[in-house]
């Protein structure tokens, strides 16, 4: 069937701030899906309340409303402009539930229009945990025992009848909110009360734990033929009994004979085709029981999901773009394969290698949160890599990870307590999967490891063979390392430096100049969707070690773009949004636009949007290869966060062009001691400050610059381990703390301005002339992270004194640190006096949501001015404010109930929403402002 021409304009709803359990996957499939439509010529309309996301970029949609999430906004979009569909399957949990409300309001009936992708009743039955078990029964589909409860009452009587250990599930929340396993009698009544407040219906499932069996999701689509296909296999290498976002997932399953891999895949079909009669994606979880290989099905998502980006990135097959098609009519074996161009998207993708995703957690931002795993997701982002086994994806995924770890062990970070391991092994938290090596390093037996974490032991036998290499690596020195031995390393995903390492006496440049000198290379495969059965014209890799390199390199000018690896608190969504205009100035600019980065979540990492996209850790060896191979004019690490930031040194050392401003100078803006003397230098005022190698010197410096003072370490992002102390007995105590986690690390201590107010700016420098993107005013006082703030464009309560010296001080920085691109600075107001805390020349968290309230394109210009091909007298630029615009963080207490929510300086929220107000008199701004220390601490 052909597309549905009465659709000729499809609201999409997003999913609104990043919270943990919903996070930029939906920023991903909503972009795709919107210009998958855009493509068959239909007017996209986006709602979405996150600044942060290219999503809500006109580059995306041809109508972006930045609004609440909520049934009002939907009613003043469709009584602005006709609407003929809406599409709530890209935004999560969020946008499925507001259909919901709209439908059960009336208000897409009142305007005609038609839901799309899903039924609404489908929502209902796989939401509604009482149906969806009754639904399951119906069609003979293996469940677990359960019983629905919406009272206190009902659930005890459910307990007693199926016996512990139980797992509670609340209906209709996302990320296991609410949910948990209760392992015996006494923790039940707090669980349940749990349960039931977390449902919006106060509805919880109380069900049988299979804990201990093995969990495996597939991704399917199906058209209006009822064809269905299998897009991904995806297992689990943790067992039930961890929530799937929180768990280390492998593609294609490993572990699964193929009678029971059919089975699950009748069921799957079946499943999807009994929740409605809708064309689109839905992702279904299974357990299967390691004894029997019965199984049974846990859940049914009918939309897009965290596993589905996931996926799209695993398989190269673009799952929200052909749901999207599916969504206006088209049937599958009328859509081309994007890929391979030939093919059509009725071909279920094959793989030859394997996909590895390990989450991120940041629990040091939560100090006294529980970190053991469950049912309730607490991880923030995640990577992804691509190897040809499953222990090379493996080790590239530990690489990707930015914790300091140089691949799966083997780097001296390891724990020799037997104790704290074993323990480890029962109570998964982050740090299992390096317990689990470490483990076996030690010699406790494969058997022992699997009877306590239940993982199959084909996992752990791959680990086991880490081990083993390292043990025959240490027999040998560096020069006489034979060929073929070597060879089986890089092949099994050791780095360099880790090589380095094991050997003990020899450095990373010298392992690398080793085999390079052995004729041992990187090459890079396509990820082409068919197993090389047709030839791919997406250019998509990974690397490896093999012969064949199918990354063939172009004459043109090119320019690398370093992405910022997974999501963490402090580093989001937003550097995404400033990779993905990187990359699209880049292009508009005349190079070859190439992209770097491991986050499957993410736009940037999509196949359409850079001209080749290295899918590889942002890490020093991989980013070396690519260059050698590639030789690009320069790379462009202003737009990647800290992550990117952090290679500018060795770039520069390596002799690889830095675009924008100069690594020296973004030395000076990040070295205190040599940024505090440029001030003084411009006679720019700023807080007095030592810097100290022990607790001893700190309170020496304490006591010169004066309490409070404010304690960190240097070279850190989202505030990391900052503290604000009054007296030496908490300085000592900060000091002992971070030197201990950061050895070798110098800590900074500022005098804190008490009750001063903040404020921040965001300009672009071309050498020349500097543009003043926005003054924002924070509403918080000094004291609480600029990311934990509420922050309103224009300042509302600064003199013209204060912004006259703002804007003075952010010119003089500007210029005097040679700025080519963006720089965000930190102020203290005291006094009607201005201090500068400090400056990032690099894209920040604000520039995105500055862009969005003036509807300019600022990163664009940016890049173009780094790039050296324009100066900011070729921009006409025009703001488009009329009031104020309010920056709302958004925080995921919820899923951390123990851990208190005091503000400080260091960083916790997750996301944020944004919010126009005509003028001061709002009550919700007034709400705001009254409440503005209410959350400090010191």
């Amino acid at each position: 069937m052909p597309k549905n021409t009465s659709i000729n304009s499809v609201l999409i709803i997003g999913s609104g701030p990043i919270i943990i359990g919903q996070a930029c996957e939906f920023d991903y499939s909503g972009s795709q899906a919107a210009l998958s439509l855009k493509e068959e010529g239909i007017a996209v309309s986006i709602i979405n309340s996150n600044p942060a996301t290219i999503m809500t970029d006109k580059v995306i949609a041809d109508h972006v409303y930045l609004l609440p999430l909520n049934c009002e906004s939907i009613e003043q979009i469709l009584q602005e402009q006709k609407i003929d569909a809406v599409l709530p399957t890209m935004g999560g949990q969020t946008a499925l539930n507001l259909c919901k409300e709209a439908e059960e309001r009336g208000i897409w009936e009142k305007y005609s229009v038609k839901v799309i992708g899903v039924d609404v009743a489908a929502i209902e039955k796989t939401e509604n945990r009482e149906e969806f078990r009754q639904l399951m029964v119906d069609i003979g589909v293996g469940v677990a025992p359960s019983k629905i409860a919406n009272s206190f009452l009902e659930g005890k009587e459910a307990a007693q009848e199926i016996g512990f250990p139980l797992v509670i599930r609340p209906s209709y929340t996302l990320g296991g909110t609410g949910g948990g396993f209760v392992h015996k009698k006494e923790e039940f009544d707090a669980a349940l009360s749990r349960g039931l407040q977390a449902s919006p219906t106060h509805e919880v499932l109380v069900e049988k734990a299979v804990l201990g069996w093995k969990e495996y999701e597939l991704e399917l689509l199906r058209d209006n033929k009822d064809n269905v296909i299998i897009i991904c296999s995806i297992e689990n290498f943790d067992p039930m009994g961890i929530h799937t976002g929180d768990s280390i997932t492998v593609a294609p399953a490993m572990t699964l004979s193929d009678r029971c891999y059919q089975d699950m895949r009748n069921q799957a079909i079946k499943m999807m085709r009994a929740i409605g009669n809708f064309a689109g994606g839905c992702n279904v979880q299974f357990s299967v029981n390691p004894a029997d290989e019965s199984i049974i099905a846990i859940e049914i998502n009918p939309r897009v999901s965290r596993s589905s980006a996931l996926a799209s990135k695993a398989t190269g097959y673009p799952i929200a773009k052909i749901a999207a098609k599916l969504a206006i009519g088209y049937n599958l074996d009328e859509i081309e394969n994007q890929i391979t161009k030939t093919t059509s998207a009725y071909f279920e993708p094959t793989l030859d290698y394997v996909i590895v995703k390990i989450p991120r957690w940041n629990f040091d931002k939560f100090k006294g949160a529980n970190k053991e795993l469950g049912l309730q997701m607490k991880s923030v982002g995640e990577v992804m890599a691509i190897g040809r086994t499953f222990i090379e994806a493996l080790q590239k995924a530990c690489q990707s990870l930015e914790t300091n770890r140089l691949g799966l062990g083997g780097d001296g970070k390891g724990s020799r307590n037997l104790d704290e391991i074993m323990h480890s092994l029962e109570h998964p938290s982050w740090d299992r999967l390096f317990h689990i090596k470490d483990a076996m390093v030690l010699g406790v037996p494969i058997e022992s490891i699997r009877k306590i974490t239940k993982i199959d032991k084909w996992f752990l036998i791959q680990i086991q063979e880490l081990v083993n290499l390292e043990i025959e690596l240490k027999r040998y020195s560096l020069n006489n390392i034979p060929k073929d031995f070597f060879m089986t390393l890089k092949q099994k995903g050791f780095s360099d430096a880790q090589i380095a390492w094991l050997l003990s006496n020899v450095t990373e440049d010298e392992v690398y100049a080793r085999r390079k000198e052995l004729g041992i290379n990187r090459v890079y495969k396509m990820v082409d969707t068919c197993a090389a059965e047709f030839p791919a014209k997406t250019p998509y890799y990974y690397s490896t070690f093999e012969e064949e390199n199918e990354s063939i390199v172009s004459d043109k000018r090119k320019i690398i773009v370093l992405g910022s690896g997974p999501n963490r608190i402090g580093q989001g969504i937003e550097f995404d949004y400033s990779c993905v205009h990187g990359l699209l100035a880049a292009k508009e600019s005349g190079f070859e636009a190439i992209m770097i980065n491991c986050n499957p979540e993410t736009v940037s990492t999509d196949f359409n949007m850079a001209d080749k996209l290295y899918f590889e850790p942002v890490f020093w060896e991989h980013v070396r290869e690519i260059i050698e191979l590639e030789k690009p004019e320069g790379v462009i690490v202003q737009l990647g966060g800290q992550t990117a930031l952090k290679m500018a040194e060795k770039l520069s050392q390596h002799g690889t062009k830095i675009i924008g401003t100069s690594f020296e100078n973004m030395d000076i803006a990040e070295d205190r001691g040599r940024f505090s003397d440029l001030l003084k230098e411009l006679g720019i005022p700023y807080p007095k400050y030592g810097v100290a190698e022990s607790a001893e010197e700190a309170i020496e410096v304490a006591h010169e610059v004066g309490y409070p003072v404010l304690v960190r370490p240097s070279y850190v992002l989202g505030g990391q381990g900052m503290s604000i102390v009054i007296n030496d007995e908490d300085l000592e105590k900060a000091v002992v703390n971070l030197l201990k986690n950061l050895p070798g690390n110098r800590v900074l201590i500022d005098h804190f301005l008490d009750r001063a107010e903040e404020a921040e700016s965001d300009s672009i420098c071309d050498g020349e002339d500097v543009h003043i993107i926005g003054l924002m005013e924070h509403i918080e006082p000094a004291g609480i992270h600029s990311g934990d703030s509420s922050a309103v464009l224009p300042p509302f309560n600064l003199s013209e004194n204060v912004i006259r010296q703002m804007e003075e001080y952010s010119i003089k920085l500007a210029k005097s640190l040679d700025v080519r691109g963006l720089l965000n600075i930190q102020f203290a107001i005291k006094d009607e006096k201005v201090y500068v805390i400090e400056a990032n020349p690099r894209a920040s968290r604000t520039v995105p949501f500055i862009a969005k309230a003036y509807d300019v394109p600022y990163i664009n210009i940016a890049a173009k001015i780094m790039l050296g091909v324009n100066k900011l007298k070729d921009f006409k630029i025009e703001r488009k404010l009329i009031g104020y615009a309010i920056k709302e963080p958004v925080f995921s207490f919820d899923k951390f109930p123990e851990v208190e929510k005091q503000l400080g300086p260091e960083m916790k929220s997750t996301g944020e929403a944004i919010r126009f107000i005509k003028d001061l008199e709002d009550p919700y701004f007034r709400h705001l402002y009254k409440e503005k220390s209410m959350y400090l601490s010191k």
